[in-house]
Formats: structure tokens, C-alpha cells, sequence
């Protein structure tokens, strides 16, 4: 195996995480216009794209395992790029990094812009409680007296009896 196919498989994964960036920053302007429907609509967009990141995450994993033992190395459960940038020539290691930068840059940018989304999100959620609360009757508060606190309680009743009758 070489190292081509890995290289494809981090650029198609790659390409699956900018995709997964620009439904992001679709999914911002959707929240701040409050739009519900296009927020449902590019969330199903988005577990697709994860489904197929995945996917192909599995693909390169397995390609990786298959170079490693390939050249007679020892395989981790997980093997990662820098498990591979260890065996590989010097002449192959130059794109391997670049490749691997590319998706770490895009994933940096993915998780930006979700941590911003999950802000937003969050202020609109304030913000109809905040909403809510304005409009809901609010109980009767039930306030004791300094009297009722120290344990003195003052009958108002009248008393009705007369002794003298």
C-alpha cells in the first residue's frame, strides 16, 4: 500500500469537514434569523456529513494499519498520522504534514464556529425564558412578619366572651 491512498483519504476528509464548516456557518445565520425549520433541515444535513465522516475516518484508519503492517511494524488499535509519520520516507513525510494540517486547521475552525453556535444558542434560549417569565402570572409571595419569624404570633381576633355577665 501506499502512501497516496492515505493522503486521498485525509484530503477527502479534509473536504467532509469544510463541508461540515460551511453547514456551521449556515446553521449561524439560521439561529440569529430564528428560522426553525432551516435549523431542522441543516441539522439532518449535518448528521449525514458526520455519518460519512466517520466513515471515512474508518477507511483511514484501516489504510494506515494496512501501510503499517505493510512494513512490518507493530499496529496501536487506533493508528494515527503521527503513528505513520514514524515509518514513513522523509520524501512522503512532507505531504503527510501538510495533509494532516489542512484537516487539523479545518477541524480547529469546525470547532470554533460550533462553540460560537452553541453560544448563540444559548442567549436565545435566555432569552425566551426571559420572555416567558414576563408573561406567566407570578404566585402570591407568602412574606412572614418579624413577629411570625420570632415566633410570636399576634392573635387579631377579637375575643367575644365577657366575663362579667
Amino acid at each position: 500500500m501506499s502512501i497516496t491512498t492515505i493522503l486521498t483519504s485525509l484530503d477527502n476528509l479534509g473536504k467532509l469537514h469544510r463541508s461540515l464548516l460551511r453547514i456551521a456557518h449556515d446553521k449561524t445565520a439560521v439561529i440569529k434569523s430564528g428560522d426553525m425549520e432551516g435549523l431542522d433541515q441543516l441539522l439532518k444535513e449535518e448528521q449525514s456529513h458526520l455519518a460519512a465522516i466517520l466513515q471515512m475516518e474508518g477507511l483511514r484508519q484501516r489504510e494506515v494499519a494496512h501501510y503499517l503492517t505493510d512494513q512490518g511494524r507493530s499496529v496501536p488499535a487506533n493508528p494515527t498520522i503521527a503513528d505513520l509519520l514514524k515509518t514513513t520516507p522523509e520524501a512522503d513525510k512532507q505531504s503527510l504534514v501538510e495533509a494532516r494540517d489542512r484537516l487539523l486547521h479545518a477541524i480547529h475552525d469546525l470547532k470554533w464556529q460550533n462553540d460560537l453556535n452553541q453560544k448563540l444558542t444559548y442567549q436565545s434560549l435566555q432569552f425566551v425564558n426571559l420572555s416567558l417569565d414576563m408573561v406567566r402570572p407570578r404566585p402570591d409571595s407568602t412574606n412572614y412578619s418579624k413577629t411570625e419569624i420570632s415566633g410570636q404570633k399576634v392573635s387579631k381576633e377579637q375575643v367575644s366572651f365577657d366575663s362579667q355577665a
